[in-house]
């Protein structure tokens, strides 16, 4: 699969990509992450890429034309490539759309700044816009980050193993289970006995649970759009009643 980041900041990016799972991932082959410096597609010598806006008002807004020229750039290369411009007022990023986006072979990601981009470049020059949260950041470059390692770790043979994406958080909208490893005691804390029986159906069980309760107690907005099997459903009830008899017994 292939990234395209169009931003003013490239040497943003020199470290990130090179580290842990996304290095090993482009040194397989198996991801492609090209940046774009979005100021050599200006029109003047000094490589202006933002101007006043008209109607007045606060800060820069970045100019349509050296966005349409870099776009355009990279599409006389990939005519399918996908446009997506990073952005607050785009729709908020999950595991869904990170899915959704990883069946695709080639993303563009326009990292905004400033206070934004001239609003043709949203009408005539992106696919889909994109916001990581409801906060405000400096511009789209960490939120490009964000996005090309939730897409690339859904990608065949980027994990050590496809199951881990499949058992992450948010995967099937249910949050991942208690994780432990050695040692089995610490200061008087242990590893759940279930884990370290051998047991391995029994393991699974204990970890579904978990997974369930877990995400009741943190996340239960995510249970109404969860693709709950009978036996999850049958596992949920269970740990709503333990929860009732839990407050009975506080006098709750």
């Amino acid at each position: 699969m292939r990234f395209d980041i169009l931003t003013l900041f490239p040497h943003m990016f020199s470290s990130p990509f090179r580290e842990s799972i996304l290095g090993k991932a482009v040194d397989k082959g198996l991801i492609q992450i090209q940046t774009v410096d979005i100021r050599d597609f200006a029109l003047d010598k000094h490589r202006v890429v933002d101007d006043t806006p008209y109607g007045g008002g606060q800060g820069m807004v970045m100019k349509v034309e050296p966005i349409a020229r870099a776009i355009e750039w990279v599409k006389s290369q990939s005519p399918s490539a996908w446009t997506i411009y990073l952005t607050p007022q785009g729709k908020q990023f999950n595991q869904e759309i990170a899915r959704a986006l990883s069946s695709r072979s080639h993303l563009v990601l326009l990292c905004g700044r400033y206070e934004g981009v001239d609003e043709r470049v949203r009408e005539f020059f992106a696919d889909e816009e994109i916001s990581i949260g409801d906060y405000v950041l400096a511009g789209g470059e960490l939120a490009a980050m964000v996005i090309i390692d939730a897409v690339s770790r859904l990608l065949p043979g980027v994990l050590g193993s496809d199951r881990s994406a499949e058992e992450d958080s948010f995967s099937n909208s249910v949050l991942e289970y208690p994780q432990y490893t050695r040692p089995s005691d610490f200061r008087g804390s242990s590893v759940p006995e279930v884990l370290l029986s051998g047991n391995h159906s029994a393991i699974f069980l204990w970890r579904r649970r978990e997974a369930l309760r877990r995400t009741l107690v943190r996340r239960p907005d995510l249970l109404a759009k969860a693709n709950l099997s009978d036996e999850d459903k049958k596992l949920l009830e269970e740990i709503l009643q333990k929860n009732r008899a839990d407050k009975s017994e506080d006098g709750v």
